[in-house]
């Protein structure tokens, strides 16, 4: 296959039966929406939504030395994961510029499957391979290993236990376990992109109609609907989840992202991107970068990637995401700005948007917060 032809996930059929509108999505046909957006987002923060994210890039890393591979490779703790546990993480460059961010499942005692953004998959499985040199442990491309479908909202969990006896009551977030699912073999993690209870199902593409089916009709019910990306990027921006490309680039560290936690120095041993991550931290506690916030909308203007946010007549800032919300009914955005315009509620900021500085409200992240 060369490398300019658009991908089709196992579901691609599916979709277009459906009416989808498809898009190109870092090199993979994938649907952008099946009606309306709107009533996407709002079917998963109040109903369930079902997503197709075979897109995704499944890595495996297994042998004697996975873990110590992992801790070398990636800035967290990863040596440290329980078996059936997942963590969110990083992979940086020797600068310590974020290359992508992560989320690292533990399969069993040696073998980890890490799931990587569809844009980065192979810059993360050559950063990786490169990396396993010295190691006891093998790197695998399984990015044609798996269909990935996600059902997602507050209506999810009855969904799936209609179709598994897995004990999904047992199951917390960020943990995943083998079951059984409509039949299906699956990976079931309790992990998401949409601030929503939820699960994630990795699958045998071949699999991946009949599941996608199973789940339709499990919900039918109680409201589900299929969803595209356009939707995911809402509800991901009103839970403040950062994008890889938007609020997370090469150019920034996990502290300029507000994301230093997930560098753990603390762990035994070297690992890619250390020495400048300490100093990044160094710079973080004495001067604070810029800091990302939320900025709503008083207007109905809506701010996109790239346009400035400005204070006084000065540049303070940069939209990195922004996007009507259905939840709160007004423009939201995410931005970087300078330190001291951070603090929720700081007065007299406003968003460049095609020359007229539209005022905004500082609040923090996330704009949403589903109640527990």
């Amino acid at each position: 296959m060369s490398s300019t032809e658009t991908r089709r996930t196992a579901l691609d059929a599916t979709h277009r039966a459906l009416g989808a509108t498809m898009t190109d999505f870092a090199g993979w046909d994938m649907p952008l929406r099946y009606a309306s957006e709107r009533d996407e987002h709002v079917a998963v923060r109040t109903r369930a939504g079902l997503f197709d994210l075979s897109h995704m890039g499944e890595i495996t890393v297994t042998g004697p030395q996975a873990a110590a591979l992992l801790d070398f490779a990636l800035v967290g703790n990863i040596g440290g994961v329980k078996p059936g546990r997942a963590r969110y993480t990083m992979i940086c460059r020797e600068d310590g510029g974020i290359l992508d961010d992560l989320i690292v499942y533990r399969l069993a005692d040696a073998e980890y499957m890490v799931v990587a953004n569809a844009s980065n998959a192979q810059t993360v499985l050559d950063a990786l391979t490169e990396r396993a040199a010295g190691f006891d442990a093998e790197v695998r491309d399984d990015r044609d290993a798996y269909a990935l479908l996600a059902v997602q909202g507050p209506e999810s969990p009855g969904i799936l236990k209609s179709l598994t006896d897995a004990d999904l009551d047992g199951l917390k977030y960020y943990a995943g376990l083998p079951g059984t699912v409509a039949g299906v073999p699956a990976l079931i993690a309790r992990t998401g992109y949409t601030g929503e209870d939820g699960f994630e199902l990795f699958v045998k593409p071949e699999h991946a109609v009949a599941l996608w089916q199973a789940l339709t009709e499990a919900g039918e019910g109680v409201g589900l609907v299929p969803c595209g990306l356009s939707c995911r990027d809402t509800l991901r921006l009103e839970a403040g989840m950062p994008l890889y490309g938007h609020e997370l680039t090469t150019s920034l560290t996990p502290f300029d992202a507000g994301l230093g936690r997930v560098v753990k120095f603390e762990k035994e041993g070297d690992f890619v991107g250390r020495a400048a991550l300490a100093g990044a931290a160094e710079r973080a506690a004495s001067e604070p970068p810029r800091v990302l916030v939320g900025l709503v909308a008083e207007g109905r203007r809506v701010p996109r990637a790239g346009y400035q946010v400005v204070a006084g007549g000065e540049v303070v800032g940069e939209v990195t995401s922004g996007a009507p919300s259905p939840t709160l009914g007004k423009p939201i955005a995410m931005a970087y700005v300078d330190a001291a315009y951070g603090a929720s509620g700081t007065a007299g900021v406003g968003v460049d948007i095609r020359g007229s500085h539209e005022p905004y409200e500082v609040v923090a992240l996330p704009f949403y917060k589903r109640q527990k």
